[in-house]
């Protein structure tokens, strides 16, 4: 076993840049086991391939010599004769006789034994899936391909990369669902209260209607804040959408402020818009800010807890800080160079042309610092006060993407989540051997989001071996034993953005120190988020995240599905074809259908006091654009009454758009002319001047 280099904390030195690692694409890879078979318009990720086996790559160290035959062994003697299925209604050849008698012939000659083999078109396809055949394969597509990008999200990446080979799926990997550990979690209380059922003989739940009417009649089994609780936790918001904001371009993140008057999602026009949600029902735009000089998108963005300012981030090392105040522009932001440890004065600029990039940002609970994770495997803390960084943890062996602090009253604790698969604890007060508190190990792939709970005990993340697990910070694996431990031997380099992932493809880590494993959800294209539910609305009580199959997964503590919100299916078709957006270039290589609608769901955000989820998506056609859409509870009711109506269409600015409507049009052609007439500006005339048109 190969032992982890001791993390290195800098609190004077900038660090050395280094590039955002990447994998390269097999575009062999099958996609059987992702497909959605009713509705073709559902997120192809990868190319189309026939109905053969997923393709593995080949490895000429596993490879076995019975594997390999010789041309002057084996198949000299033996004629093949090819046999096709009933239903292809292959004709015979003319000339098959002939040929027969001539193999025929020929085997006499060398005195070899002649033996028939049927050969079926199934067969015949298989056997271009032989190991040595695709090594060919597969080398040539590697010689031809083009470099690897450097961001998560770069369409320009080459294809070719070899994968670590798995063996067939066993029953088992996978942890039990439900959860025992779960289940022992949803009895203690923190996660909200336990339902138990009136109707024994049905198995029935009572509706909310039924509890209010129990409750103000004094009958109810359960206490009066008991009640409130279990009427509270039940309010899942349904897949019909309130409202649909179209933005466009795509979205990346958007959340709820704590005290949920506030709102905002980041784009990827590097411009980060802000709402007034005082009204969750009824949102009003409140400002824009910009990123000046970002590169390709807004990668992450927090509240103060003062709700005064709004810190975002680019692949860039400088994070803009924007008052949130409607009177004050945000068109000049503060610049934060997480670059400069102090140790040289320069102007604000300088850290623009660093050469790395955060991925993660978060506001300490009394908003003095910022943390944020790197792709230079560092954490950086940044001191607004002092303006300049003063502690850079250089503690993984791959980019950064997710910090938090584990607890909202102190600015002690840190999370770290890397593409090593690792998660790890810091503790600031004692961190004078620059190594970390503890190890969170369970990941067999990169995480991609962590979040806390906040009560300085329960931790959340998302993976890129599908899966999201539930830590608990008293069970974490000590540093030295994580560090007698290479995490690279449990993981497969899997790239999420590219490849299919399999049930074939997971191993269960053997030290998961993780209390419950939640799957369901696909984790792929992006660095898709993860969340506890509010302890107001939900009391707590389950957990959710972003899925790249266009919907929110809701699960129970002990792994159940609770709820499940359709994204894909709330906006399908909610704008009409604009032929000057155009798919991504990795879209087209990916898809079948790079024109069809897709929704990629990165991020949700549950309100802290109403039953109602905002979901950030990658959501158009050829997923070139994004929306931004809620969702509230409504008792299975399939239309609102009120005003307005369910499936509100508006812009970015919550202004209704004609253009967001379908219109019956003569031709494309008319229709382009018609928008390029609207978009000029006509000077008035005057009223001697006479009009033609």
């Amino acid at each position: 076993m190969s032992s982890q280099e001791p993390s290195e904390v800098t609190r004077v030195e900038s660090p050395d840049p280094s590039s955002h690692a990447t994998n390269i694409y097999d575009a062999e890879m099958g996609q059987d086991e992702w497909l959605d078979e009713e509705d073709d318009d559902d997120m192809d990720f990868e190319p189309a391939t026939d109905d053969s086996e997923a393709v593995e790559f080949f490895d000429p160290a596993e490879a076995d010599e019975s594997d390999f035959h010789d041309a002057d062994d084996g198949l000299s003697g033996v004629e093949i004769d090819f046999s096709a299925n009933d239903d292809d209604h292959v004709e015979e050849d003319e000339n098959e006789s002939q040929t027969e008698a001539t193999g025929t012939e020929r085997s006499l000659v060398n005195s070899v034994p002649v033996g028939r083999i049927q050969v079926t078109h199934d067969q015949i396809m298989r056997l271009f899936g032989h190991a040595g055949l695709r090594g060919l394969f597969t080398n040539h597509r590697s010689n031809s391909s083009g470099n690897p990008a450097d961001d998560d999200d770069d369409p320009d990446n080459g294809f070719g990369s070899r994968r670590r080979r798995r063996g067939k799926a066993s029953k088992g990997r996978y942890p039990a669902i439900p959860s025992e550990e779960g289940e022992k979690l949803m009895a203690t209380g923190n996660f909200g209260e336990s339902q138990h059922y009136e109707d024994r003989l049905r198995n029935r739940k009572r509706r909310l209607a039924t509890r209010l009417m129990y409750r103000e009649l004094g009958t109810s089994p359960y206490a009066p804040n008991r009640a409130n609780k279990l009427a509270a936790q039940s309010l899942i918001p349904s897949s019909n959408a309130d409202t649909i904001i179209h933005y466009n371009d795509r979205c990346y993140s958007g959340q709820f402020s704590d005290d949920g008057n506030f709102f905002f999602s980041c784009g990827k026009d590097f411009k980060v818009r802000m709402y007034d949600t005082s009204n969750p029902y009824k949102w009003k735009y409140y400002k824009t800010a910009i990123y000046p000089y970002g590169q390709w998108t807004i990668t992450d963005a927090s509240l103060s807890p003062d709700n005064r300012f709004l810190a975002y981030s680019s692949i860039r090392s400088v994070v803009c800080l924007a008052p949130t105040d409607p009177t004050l522009s945000a068109e000049s932001p503060l610049f934060l160079d997480f670059s400069d440890m102090g140790q040289s004065r320069h102007d604000r600029f300088r850290g623009a042309h660093s050469n790395f990039g955060i991925w993660s940002i978060r506001f300490s609970g009394d908003g003095r610092e910022v943390v944020a994770g790197t792709s230079n495997q560092s954490v950086y803390v940044y001191d607004i006060e002092a303006k300049r960084s003063i502690l850079q943890i250089r503690g993984h062996n791959d980019d950064v993407n997710a910090v938090c602090f584990g607890d909202k009253s102190s600015p002690h604790i840190l999370y770290s989540g890397s593409d090593d698969t690792l998660i790890k604890v810091w503790d600031r007060r004692s961190m004078g051997d620059s190594r970390e508190a503890g190890v969170f190990m369970g990941h067999t792939e990169g995480l991609t989001y962590v979040d806390s709970k906040g009560d300085g005990r329960y931790v959340l993340s998302n993976g890129k071996d599908q899966t999201m697990k539930l830590w608990d910070l008293r069970k974490m694996m000590p540093t030295e034993k994580a560090s007698k431990l290479d995490p690279g031997n449990y993981s497969t380099g899997f790239d999420y953005r590219f490849m299919a992932y399999t049930e074939a493809e997971y191993e269960p880590h053997p030290y998961d120190c993780s209390l419950v494993t939640f799957r369901g959800h696909r984790v792929l294209k992006t660095l898709i988020r993860c969340h506890f539910s509010p302890p107001a609305s939900t009391d707590s009580r389950y957990v959710y995240s972003g899925s790249e199959d266009g919907s929110v997964y809701i699960y129970n503590m002990d792994a159940t599905l609770a709820g499940r919100i359709d994204v894909n299916k709330a906006t399908h078709h909610s704008r009409p074809k604009n032929p000057d957006f155009y798919p991504h270039q990795y879209e087209i290589r990916t898809s079948r259908n790079p024109d069809a609608w897709k929704t990629c769901v990165r991020d949700a955000s549950w309100h802290p006091d109403a039953p109602v989820i905002a979901a950030t998506s990658w959501n158009g056609w050829g997923m070139s654009t994004g929306t931004c859409t809620t969702h509230s509870w409504n008792d299975g009711v399939e239309d609102d009454e009120s005003e307005p109506k369910m499936g509100l269409r508006v812009n970015q600015s919550l202004e209704d758009d004609e253009d967001l409507y379908d219109r019956p049009q003569r031709n494309d052609r008319l229709s382009q002319i018609r928008s390029r007439l609207r978009s000029q500006v006509v000077p008035a005339a005057d009223d001697d001047d006479e009009v033609v048109w």
